[in-house]
Parts: structure tokens; sequence; C-alpha cells
């Protein structure tokens, strides 16, 4: 009984070891701090405050600077190992499937591949006309929704481009009216598209960030223009939006 009351004890000292020392790296997120100020902020004394912090050192999990503590290089790698291993289709998905579910419609969610944009899933909706594209298919990026809505942080001049390649043909007067669009979009934080392929598809587009705030992916609604009409198309621009900040939250990105 003794020994598994020290073991029980033990085993408490360890997890609040280990939680002053989480509370220590949420401290230094938003840049370095003196130990002094860890000391006060999280109500430590000074000397178990320095234990902590050098134990975290040690392991590379805190740097010193000339302002204080701040992240190492044990936890950068670990993030940018996290950043590449993130599943977007698996941590999406119930998001897109509430989204349908709400909305009727079908609901993509994709991401981009240099001057192209990749489809990665397809939540089919309730309606008898449906969109063609499936997983794995690759637009242009400029010539779909969801691909504009991976490039609303990009500059003028990358999007100019992108445009150009897409249509060469185009005139300048084009240009400029679609460069304004992309600012109007951008400014919304949502894309209205409507398909130029005379397929008749519109689509209503959000994008997705990382805890950086870098776009991700981008997720969509799309469905057939009978079916999207301006007013629907306008009930819809919330429930994406706030889709895309849901799963944009799970990223680790502070949306609201």
């Amino acid at each position: 009984m003794v020994a598994d009351e020290k073991e029980a004890s033990a085993g408490l000292k360890g997890v609040q070891t280990l939680m002053r020392g989480l509370d220590i790296l949420d401290q230094v997120i938003d840049g370095p701090v003196k130990v002094t100020d860890l000391a006060r902020n999280l109500e430590l004394t000074k000397s178990t405050t320095h234990r902590l912090v050098q134990a975290l050192r040690a392991r590379d999990y805190l740097s010193i600077t000339t302002d204080g503590y701040s992240l190492g290089p044990k936890l950068l790698q670990l993030g940018t190992m996290a950043h590449e291993q993130v599943d977007y289709v698996r941590l999406a998905r119930p998001h897109m499937e509430a989204l349908s579910e709400q909305t009727g419609y079908c609901v993509f969610i994709g991401k981009r591949e240099g001057d192209w944009s990749r489809h990665l899933e397809r939540v089919t909706g309730r309606q008898r006309l449906r969109v063609a594209t499936a997983p794995g298919d690759r637009r242009h990026i400029v010539e779909t929704g969801l691909g504009k809505a991976l490039l609303l942080d990009e500059d003028t001049e990358t999007l100019t481009r992108l445009f150009r390649a897409a249509r060469p043909d185009a005139d300048a007067k084009r240009l400029k009216t679609w460069l304004g669009e992309m600012e109007a979009h951008a400014k919304r934080g949502v894309v209205m598209h409507e398909s130029e392929a005379g397929d008749g598809v519109r689509s209503v587009a959000a994008p997705i960030r990382d805890s950086k705030g870098k776009i991700a992916i981008a997720l969509s609604i799309a469905g057939a223009a009978v079916y999207l009409t301006d007013e629907v198309v306008e009930n819809l621009l919330a429930p994406v939006r706030n889709t895309a900040a849901d799963v944009s939250a799970v990223l680790g990105h502070a949306t609201r």
C-alpha cells in the first residue's frame, strides 16, 4: 500500500512538472521571455523556473537569447514535421460532411500545386445534377473557385502571371477586370465563381489557413447554376466562410 502511494505521489509530481514545462512553452510562443517574468506569470519560484527552463534547454525545446528564453530548434523541427504530416482530408472531412448536410450541395477541398489546383476530396450533395470533378482532378489554378481561393494572398504580379499563363489570348481589359474581381474576393474572404468553360457550374470557395496564417488548402461548394442562383450563392457565403474558419482552427489558426 505504501509503495503504491509513493508511486502515485511520484506520478502526480511528474505530471505537475510536465504541465509546468508546457506552461513555459506556452509563455514563449509569441517571443522571448526572461526567467523572472516566467516565474511571475506562472506563480513559480525563480529557482523552480530556472530548473525547468534549463531542462527544456538541454533537450533543445528552449533557446537562450539576449531578451530571454525562446522556442528552441527541437520545437521548430517538430513543427515542420507536423506541418508536413497533416492529413488535410481526414481533418476536413467531418466539416465537409456537415456543410454538405446543411446546404445539400457538393463540397470540395483542394490544394495548390504550383500553377495548378488539385482536388483532394469531395462530399456529394443531394442535387440530381452533380459536378463531375473528382478527387485527384487537376485544373489550372485560375479556372476554378477553389483555385482562386488558394490565391487570395498573392500579389498583383503573381496573379497577372497566372492569368496570362491560363489565358494567353485575353486582352488588357479582361485582365484588369479579373484582377479587380480577385481584389473583391480577397476583401470579402470568399470567392464567388462562375465557370467560363461552358459547363454551367458555379461555386463558392474560401481559403483554409494553417497555424502561421498561410493558406494551406481551400474549401468550396459547387453545383449547377440552375441550383446555385444569385440568391442561393449569397446565402452560402457565411456557411462556407464559417466552415473554412472551423477547419483553419483545427489546423491551429486563430480565425475568430
